[in-house]
């Protein structure tokens, strides 16, 4: 079973079904372990972790920004500690351990930095369907996570619409 699980969230649609699954594999820990009656530390750890793309902020020419704190960097750290409180809440609500990070760097090099950091037992990110001539040209984090990584990586896939809205 899973002690200690990353979950690379970045607060978009896809990553809605993998914080769910994420928070469900650290849960069913605790209850397989107590079903079993098998008297070992029974809380896994879920370590979140939200990355501010360097990328993002640095091509954006930010011209409107008259105050150093008002770059896009501020807004993608909010966004981040955002996703990562609900997250933090969520589990608490289920009685998992909910360790955040957020960082700056390249967000699949990041994620396989804190893996490596946290010795994450498994990996979960979430995917969603994107038009084939933009994976050929972009790819995904996901995608180059899973190629690069050395440890287990879950993708949990979230089915959208036309519009980018997901689908019950």
């Amino acid at each position: 079973m899973y002690e200690d699980i990353l979950l690379a969230t970045n607060g978009g649609v896809a990553s809605i079904r993998a914080t769910e699954h994420a928070l469900e594999l650290a849960a069913d820990r605790a209850r397989l372990l107590d079903d079993l009656d098998i008297a070992v530390e029974r809380k896994a750890t879920l370590h979140a972790l939200f990355v501010v793309d360097e990328a993002a902020i640095t091509t954006y020419p930010g011209d409107e920004y008259v105050d150093g704190h008002e770059g896009p960097e501020y807004g993608f750290e909010d966004l981040g500690e955002e996703t990562l409180a609900d997250v933090r809440d969520r589990g608490a609500k289920q009685s998992v351990t909910v360790e955040t990070h957020l960082r700056h760097g390249t967000p699949e090099e990041t994620i396989l930095a804190v893996a490596d950091e946290v010795d994450a037992d498994l990996i979960v990110a979430g995917s969603q369907r994107r038009p084939d001539e933009y994976r050929m040209l972009v790819g995904s984090v996901t995608e180059r996570v899973v190629r690069a990584s050395e440890r287990p990586v879950l993708v949990v896939k979230t089915p959208v619409d036309e519009t980018g809205e997901p689908v019950a």
